[in-house]
């Protein structure tokens, strides 16, 4: 199991604070808070065991917009082939974005592979020199925490580059749903490109634990042949079919969140914070005195996630009007109090 910390640990914040669950605004994870809605699911569902040949594969497909030749694989969330991918290579060396998610740095170091990191403030899009380094690159499009994104055409670029000599380019796609031009799922189905999604974050449902993989059919052979049947549960495939369907829910809220994002940059902006990076679900600031507003907003039962040592803090969307305000009012607080 991981030791690394993330977003969404309510129980530790409601333990620190002496604050009840139910009285928390929770913006730390980045996840949409109006997400997908699940209907009641027939109670065939639960009683029957998932099948392989459920549908789930075609919607995976056009979620992907995957050609016919790229193999797709369900997985119980994305982190579970963040885990694994690492165990199917004999040690090389592996680029992960500086900085970047921490569970694919914690995973790869941890099956002995040695790692490279990729500073972002110095890459230059147009200097590829660096890649002659790596055996493996691991890139999140668009980046968490900090929100950068780049063209998928660099990343297939880079994916040749690697391929080219045996090496692959692991693309998490986590926040990419907003945004699916940087997607590089068209182009799955050749060796050493492999692309991650989850139902998380857009869709906004990180309980259900579902995500997928596309790759080529050698490599979705080896992660299915660890996976074993039955790993993703049938409510969860259940789910996730209907949600990757749902293309009228998904245009709508691709508007909404354009919107919401806007609305939260301005916010911070207005209440002094220096916004450095942004998806549509989250807006990364930098602040001096970033630990002490984290602590400062957590005593009003407002939770954000901070980035220590770094001077960074991650704000996730407030869902309903009552919650803007919330944020809004303990912000304007804390502004009034350090002029």
């Amino acid at each position: 199991m991981s030791e690394l910390h993330h977003g969404g640990r309510l129980n530790q914040a409601v333990r620190d604070w002496g604050i009840p669950r139910d009285q928390w605004l929770d913006l730390s994870t980045g996840i949409n808070p109006v997400g997908w809605p699940v209907p009641a699911l027939p109670a065939a569902v639960w009683q029957r065991l998932p099948e392989p040949d459920d549908g789930l594969e075609r919607q995976l497909q056009d979620w992907f917009q995957a050609p016919s030749r790229a193999a797709l694989l369900a997985v119980p969330g994305s982190q579970w082939a963040i885990e694994t991918l690492p165990r199917l290579r004999a040690p090389c060396r592996v680029g992960v974005p500086e900085p970047g998610y921490a569970e694919h740095r914690h995973h790869w170091a941890s099956a002995g592979h040695q790692l490279v990191p990729v500073p972002l403030a110095q890459l230059d899009e147009e200097d590829d020199r660096w890649l002659e380094a790596l055996d493996v690159l691991v890139w999140i499009n668009p980046n968490n925490p900090g929100g950068q994104a780049w063209p998928a055409a660099a990343l297939r670029r880079w994916h040749r580059q690697l391929a080219a000599r045996g090496g692959w380019l692991v693309v998490d796609e986590a926040f990419a749903d907003g945004q699916p031009a940087l997607s590089l799922g068209s182009a799955t189905g050749v060796p050493g490109l492999v692309v991650l999604k989850s139902l998380g974050k857009f869709f906004g449902l990180a309980g259900v634990r579902a995500g997928a993989v596309a790759a080529d059919q050698a490599l979705i052979d080896q992660l299915a042949a660890r996976l074993g049947p039955w790993a993703l549960s049938g409510p969860a495939r259940w789910v996730m079919a209907r949600a990757l369907a749902d293309w009228r829910w998904q245009q709508a809220t691709r508007q909404r969140l354009g919107v919401d994002s806007e609305r939260l940059g301005r916010l911070l902006q207005d209440r002094g914070l220096t916004v450095t990076g942004r998806t549509l679900l989250f807006q990364t600031v930098h602040c001096a005195g970033a630990a002490e507003l984290a602590q400062r907003l957590a005593a009003a039962g407002i939770l954000v996630r901070a980035f220590p040592p770094s001077a960074v803090l991650r704000f996730g969307l407030p869902g309903k009007e009552a919650d803007w305000q919330r944020l809004d009012d303990a912000l304007s607080q804390w502004q009034a109090e350090t002029r």
